[in-house]
């Protein structure tokens, strides 16, 4: 069934994957951006002043929020949409969130747990998505430190990436079907040591930079796992097919 979608960030690592998808599946699809339209896809809204967001949704039949920033603006701007979306015809709200939220001690993980309670709250019909991290934030935590002599990881500390595009498809797939309350998580196919994937990033890169094992304050979420869904490990894009291409 065809649907008019508005997506949130849609010109972010997300949301430049989930557009062509629901695109090619035959919805309508508006992108919500600050900016003035550069097409007749962009709508102008800003999350957090609220300006043009009713108009934006109106019409819409479903909202992906998949727009992040830092804390206070993930919430005040997660707010301002659903009262819009309660203005603007109640409809269903598809909001991508963490694996861990609920239990990684983090004020990032701590703002998407505010905002999934909001959404639960809302009155809207309503989808909550967990992923695991993209495969994205390895290659983040290495570069970050290009300067130094090597590379160094949380020790103790396993991730889960996952390819944005996977994370896409099930978005799109939600999108598409009645509103669904706490979707399944999804993760990556693997969870590996921090300092493994950085090795296998270095290596893909030719570099001779030792990686390194360190604690880190603050990471004992991490450290427990309770950012990762080894039960729900759905992707099939792997670390290393991710690097190559």
């Amino acid at each position: 069934m065809t649907n008019s979608i508005l997506v949130t960030g849609g010109t972010g690592r997300l949301g430049r994957a989930l557009v062509p998808q629901l695109l090619s599946a035959g919805h309508t699809v508006r992108v919500l951006s600050r900016k003035p339209p550069s097409d007749d896809q962009i709508c102008r809204g800003d999350l957090l002043t609220s300006e043009g967001l009713v108009e934006a949704i109106d019409g819409a039949g479903t909202i992906v929020h998949c727009a992040t920033g830092n804390n206070r603006a993930d919430i005040d701007g997660t707010r301002n949409l659903i009262q819009a979306a309660v203005r603007a015809g109640r409809p269903h709200l598809l909001y991508m969130s963490i694996v861990g939220v609920d239990q990684v001690d983090m004020s990032y993980y701590q703002a998407k747990l505010a905002c999934e309670q909001l959404v639960e709250r809302s009155g809207l019909p309503w989808t909550i998505q967990r992923t695991t991290q993209f495969h994205e934030l390895i290659i983040w935590m290495c570069t970050s430190q290009r300067w130094l002599p090597v590379i160094a990881m949380p020790s103790g500390v396993s991730f889960q990436p996952i390819d944005a595009s996977e994370v896409a498809a099930r978005l799109a797939a939600l999108a598409d079907a009645p509103p669904a309350g706490r979707a399944p998580d999804l993760g990556g196919p693997e969870v590996r040591p921090a300092a493994d994937l950085a090795r296998t990033y270095a290596r893909s890169r030719a570099s001779r930079r030792p990686v390194i094992s360190v604690p880190m304050p603050g990471m004992r979420g991490y450290r427990e796992g309770g950012h990762l869904t080894p039960e729900h490990a759905d992707g099939r894009i792997t670390f290393e097919q991710f690097l190559a291409a």
